[in-house]
């Protein structure tokens, strides 16, 4: 049980019940279960939405973009192109001091302008122009040349049929170490002409498998072919790099988790891919081919610089979806992983976070149990949920941008959520059973019906004395006792010139007992007003103290407690499982006055809080017990809330009038059925410090 006790506050909450707990493992593991089936998609979900919020900036990156547009294509023609174009390009680009130039291309059939094949296709008929163009040099070779003596990284792609034998194939770089078992393997390899293979310094592999929802998130940054390890392009441009730069081909090392090139360690996952913090290159980084190969062009602006070409004209297959959209050039992609290994800029999801994901799901469903003992139970509960739920993205958005670490805030949601749902339904079904319980203790002792009617109607204060009791008020009260159940009181106390006690309350027992606690209750919560020992809330709290000292086991007590100041028509009310009361304004209309209240008294001890209105002169509260709106038909309907608002609207000419036409609804209602419940109603209208 929860404890308040007065006039400290301390709370102490109880340990849940093994029904709780049971309830709240279930609600865990049936959200543990979801979270496992729905996979990476949700945490895809919010780690794209950060991407979108924060893009990476590329402002200060050494990688250039070649695109092959159709401004190119407009000039030199459809694609492919001569190779003694690109061949001037790659001049060009060594000319300006590239550091690395990296192909996102694969060179597979031979020149389609070269001379041996036109004179293939247009064979001439004269022996001497034959043997003339046979001895003309081969554009390929043309490229070829250009190559060797460029920091030119190839592409390569991994295949499984049609491809050459990848221990035939030299010139990979070296990497050491230990692969994960689960890093892609390719049987065999799709390379370049021959021609082109000779000659190149480097090779990259072009593959890259999106995620299961199609989009990029990542980049291989080492794969095997066969039995060895070789590089994605990215990496063998940085690599490329890294030797013109420093004159040292820089060691390459793999090991569960990390890639290692010189002295940079990259994060990877067990498919050897570095996962991307996406950016938007920046325009003034990506180059036309045409603009590249004009002399007007100032090449210095290569210095030093990354550059990778591709094909980026309209129906080029080579485009991907990546957290920032739908629609983007791979070449895109790998320039921005060259990037980010040179400079930083991937996202990690260490281990510790995924651990910590379910550590903090664990201590969150905990916490919401608690909070369902704590005084306001589920209320406490939803509003941790709600905090967490705040809570959780803010430290996911911090992690992510300060570290560029991945952590799923909605996984420890999930589980909490899974969690206090169970715990609801099962504090549901609990109150369920208690309140059939609290039921089916009002339906006893029906043989003791008299006695308890005779000390509950004369207990209660005489009618034509609050008539008179203030001119600035008008109260009138009615108690009708039912023939199987006692219980109902009402009662009027002047504390002193301008305040006036008015409280309404029922009994949940039954017969002669319930009357007896009735008339205690009556009497405790006279002597405690009288005594005023604090504020109203105060006051609850210690006449609750009082009466669980003397109540039954299956005895409690609804209350609705108020004080009216007839100075300023201020009404402060505490409220402990009643029904609420109604409101009548100045035009007639009626308010049901919602109250947060808590739990009827003699179950436990809580912070009744005390919640305040003011009336303007003229306007009216009317109190009932639930013996008016749970009053039943021969068809076993219930009165009700509505009927309850229709009949106070009948006659609002004075509280007496009020009074009189629901208790006349209700037995119109009830067509002469025996009353199930006591009726109870008190009605009072402030008219004003100072009534005409």
């Amino acid at each position: 049980m929860t404890a308040l006790k007065s006039p400290s506050r301390s709370i102490v909450i109880a340990r849940p019940s093994r029904s709780l707990w049971l309830a709240a493992l279930g609600g865990f593991v049936l959200a543990g279960l979801l979270s496992l089936a729905l996979g990476d998609r949700e945490q895809n979900a919010v780690f794209d939405g950060w991407q979108r919020l924060a893009p990476r900036s590329m402002a200060d990156s050494n990688v250039r973009v070649v695109a092959i547009g159709e401004e190119s294509l407009d000039v030199i023609g459809s694609w492919p192109w001569p190779r003694s174009v690109l061949a001037t390009m790659t001049r060009r680009l060594t000319e300006g001091g590239a550091a690395a130039i990296g192909f996102d291309i694969l060179f597979v059939e031979p020149d389609a302008v070269s001379p041996t094949r036109f004179s293939r296709l247009y064979a001439p008929t004269d022996p001497a122009i034959q043997a003339w163009i046979e001895r003309l040099e081969s554009q390929d070779g043309d490229f070829s040349d250009a190559i060797s003596t460029a920091p030119v990284v190839l592409g390569r792609a991994g295949v499984t049929l049609g491809g050459a034998d990848p221990a035939t194939l030299t010139q990979w770089a070296t990497i050491t170490g230990t692969p994960p078992a689960s890093l892609p393997r390719y049987p065999v390899v799709q390379t370049n002409l021959e021609a082109l293979e000779s000659r190149a310094p480097g090779f990259g592999m072009l593959n890259g498998t999106p995620d299961s929802d199609g989009v990029v998130r990542a980049v291989p940054l080492v794969l095997k072919t066969g039995e060895a390890l070789v590089p994605g392009l990215a990496l063998e441009m940085v690599r490329v790099t890294l030797e013109q730069r420093t004159g040292v081909d820089p060691e390459i090392r793999m090991t569960p988790g990390k890639v290692t090139i010189g002295k940079r360690a990259i994060p990877v996952d067990d498919r050897g891919r570095m996962r991307l913090h996406f950016a938007q290159i920046p325009d003034a980084h990506v180059y036309s081919a045409i603009e590249i190969m004009s002399e007007s062009f100032d090449l210095a602006q290569l210095e030093d610089k990354i550059v990778v070409i591709s094909l980026t004209a309209e129906g080029s297959p080579d485009i991907v979806a990546t957290p920032l959209g739908a629609e983007m050039f791979g070449v895109l992609v790998q320039a921005q992983a060259a990037d980010a290994i040179s400079r930083g800029g991937w996202l990690v999801r260490p281990g510790w976070s995924q651990a910590a994901e379910w550590l903090t799901g664990v201590l969150l469903a905990l916490v919401l149990l608690l909070a369902s003992t704590a005084p306001g139970r589920g209320r406490a509960s939803w509003l941790v949920l709600l905090g967490s739920a705040c809570a959780l993205p803010l430290a996911s958005w911090l992690l992510f941008r300060l570290g560029d670490i991945l952590f799923d805030p909605v996984r420890p949601l999930l589980l909490g959520t899974g969690s206090v749902l169970a715990v609801s339904a099962a504090l549901f079904s609990e109150a369920r059973r208690e309140r059939a319980a609290l039921r089916d203790a009002q339906n006893r002792s029906e043989g003791e019906l008299d006695a308890a009617r005779s000390i509950q109607l004369g207990m209660l204060p005489d009618r034509a004395a609050l008539a008179r009791l203030d001119p600035r008020i008008d109260i009138a009260a009615q108690l009708e006792a039912a023939k199987s159940v006692g219980g109902d009181f009402y009662d009027i106390i002047r504390l002193d010139a301008d305040r006036i006690v008015i409280l309404i309350a029922d009994v949940t027992g039954k017969g002669v007992p319930a009357a007896l606690f009735m008339a205690l209750s009556k009497a405790l919560a006279r002597s405690v007003m009288l005594r005023r020992p604090g504020g109203l809330a105060d006051t609850a709290a210690l006449l609750n103290e009082e009466l669980m000292r003397d109540s039954g086991d299956a005895l409690g007590l609804t209350m609705l407690l108020g004080i009216i100041d007839l100075a300023t028509g201020r009404v402060e009310m505490v409220n402990a499982g009643h029904d609420n009361p109604l409101r009548i304004a100045t035009d007639g209309t009626v308010i049901e006055e919602a109250m947060e209240g808590g739990p009827p008294f003699c179950i436990m001890d809580y912070p009744w809080p005390a919640e305040a209105l003011v009336l303007q002169p003229g306007e009216a509260l009317v109190l009932i017990t639930d013996g008016v709106t749970e009053a039943q038909n021969r068809q076993e309907q219930l009165f009700g809330n509505q009927r309850t608002r229709d009949a106070l609207t009948a006659d609002q000419s004075s509280a007496a009038a009020m009074v009189a036409s629901l208790r006349g609804a209700v037995r119109r209602f009830e067509d002469g059925t025996d009353a199930s419940d006591d009726l109870t109603v008190v009605a009072f209208r402030y008219l004003g410090a100072n009534p005409a």
